[in-house]
């Protein structure tokens, strides 16, 4: 099930991922995941999003359609999965920071280690992926289409337990207040201001 229209800008889409589920039924097991914190990202206005400059062959699946994932490689370390949003042909996409693991625990700490806390199984966009199984064999999936791996409705959450602050770790539009969190939640990731930030002024 759909848990939001997804055919609008990132920011709209962002903050209402929170509290949708996303699951990986994987061969070894199923894991399902709670999503805690996004952020935004858009195209040709966006500095800190990868398409400001345009289509490439990497971020290609970003213009759409939106409900698709878009899966890249952070640093040459981490996966990190993103929601495309928004309008065919138009960059936008969420990226999902963090989540709390609501089913296939046990799986998911076989893939991230046996002494991680279960709070800390999915904080942080890499860890999520890890943690879902998600790698660059999942970019363009159809999170709507049956496939592997889906996107459905959760829990609701109150507006009350929303909040909104600026992008973590981005050098270029740091300030822009794009990143939406629950709250009080342990999943959370922590802030952490990039050394090489500078407002979109500057870029």
């Amino acid at each position: 099930m759909n848990v939001v229209d997804l055919a609008h800008p990132a920011e709209e889409v962002a903050p209402k991922l929170l509290g949708a589920v996303l699951t990986h039924e994987a061969p070894e097991g199923t894991v399902s995941i709670t999503i805690t914190e996004t952020e935004a990202y858009s195209g040709a206005a966006d500095p800190a999003s990868h398409a400001y400059r345009g289509r490439t062959r990497r971020n290609a699946v970003m213009f759409g359609p939106a409900g698709h994932l878009y899966v890249y490689r952070s640093h040459g370390l981490h996966w990190c999965a993103n929601i495309v949003t928004g309008t065919d042909g138009i960059a936008s996409a969420v990226l999902i920071r963090a989540g709390k693991v609501i089913e296939g625990e046990d799986l998911a700490r076989e893939r991230r280690g046996a002494k991680v806390e279960s709070p800390r199984l999915a904080r942080g966009p890499g860890n999520f992926c890890q943690a879902l199984g998600i790698t660059a064999e999942h970019d363009g999936t159809g999170l709507l289409a049956g496939t592997a791996v889906t996107l459905s409705e959760g829990e609701p959450v109150p507006d009350t337990l929303i909040r909104v602050g600026p992008r973590v770790g981005v050098s270029k539009a740091h300030d822009w207040e794009h990143r939406f969190y629950l709250a009080g939640d342990p999943t959370v990731s922590a802030y952490r201001l990039s050394p090489r930030a500078k407002p979109a002024a500057e870029v």
